[in-house]
C-alpha cells in the first residue's frame, strides 16, 4: 500500500539493455548526483510474484543516462546499449510493515535514499515507460556475493503477472531493437 502526502520532487533512473559476453539489463538512479547502478541477468518485471537479482555495479556518471549506442571491442563492456527504460522515481519509506509513503521533498529523498544504501535496502516508486509503480531493491545476506542485492515488485496497481522484459525489445529513445543499435 502506498500513501501519497503531495506531489513530490522525483530523480532519474533509466533502465539500459546491455548486450555484452553475458546480456543483461542495468538499472541506474540518480542519487547524489551519480548513478549507482545494478545489473539484473534475467531483466526488471512487474510480476510482484518474482524476485529478480541485481548485481550492484560500478556508479556511473549522470551523463551516462543519455548513452545508446555501441561500446568498441577494445573497451570494458564491449556491446551495444540500448536504452530500454527510462523516467523518474520518487523514494519511499515504510511507515509500518506493508505500508510505504513517498518522500516529498527532494532532499529528504536524497537522504533516504543514501541511507537504504547504506543499509542495503532501498524503496521507490517508478515513473517510467515500461517500468511504473512502487520497488525495492534489498541486499542479500548470508548468501550470494557481497554485491548481490533482489529487485522486487510490490503489489500496487501496475503489476502485470508473467511480465517479461524481453516481450518489449525496442527501446524507449530511439525505438530501435539492439541489433538494430549494433548494425548502425
Amino acid at each position: 500500500m502506498n500513501k501519497s502526502k503531495t506531489t513530490p520532487s522525483a530523480y532519474a533512473y533509466v533502465i539500459h539493455y546491455h548486450k555484452t559476453v553475458r546480456p543483461h539489463y542495468d538499472l541506474r538512479l540518480e542519487i547524489n548526483n551519480t548513478m549507482p547502478s545494478w545489473a539484473i541477468p534475467k531483466g526488471p518485471t512487474l510480476d510482484p510474484t518474482v524476485k529478480r537479482l541485481a548485481m550492484e555495479t560500478t556508479e556511473h556518471d549522470m551523463a551516462y543516462r543519455h548513452f545508446e549506442g555501441v561500446i568498441p571491442e577494445d573497451a570494458y563492456g564491449a556491446g551495444a546499449v540500448m536504452i530500454w527504460d527510462e523516467g523518474t522515481y520518487i523514494a519511499e519509506r515504510e511507515i509500518t510493515k506493508g505500508v510505504r509513503e513517498t518522500v516529498p521533498d527532494l532532499k529528504e529523498s536524497s537522504e533516504v535514499m543514501q541511507k537504504g544504501l547504506q543499509n542495503g535496502e532501498i524503496k521507490f516508486v517508478l515513473r517510467g515507460k515500461k517500468m511504473k509503480g512502487s520497488f525495492a531493491l534489498v541486499k542479500t545476506r548470508g548468501f550470494g556475493p557481497k554485491n548481490s542485492w533482489l529487485l522486487i515488485k510490490h503489489k500496487d496497481k501496475y503489476c502485470v503477472a508473467g511480465y517479461d522484459p524481453k516481450d518489449f525489445p525496442k527501446s524507449t529513445k530511439s525505438k530501435r531493437t539492439v541489433e538494430e543499435i549494433a548494425a548502425a
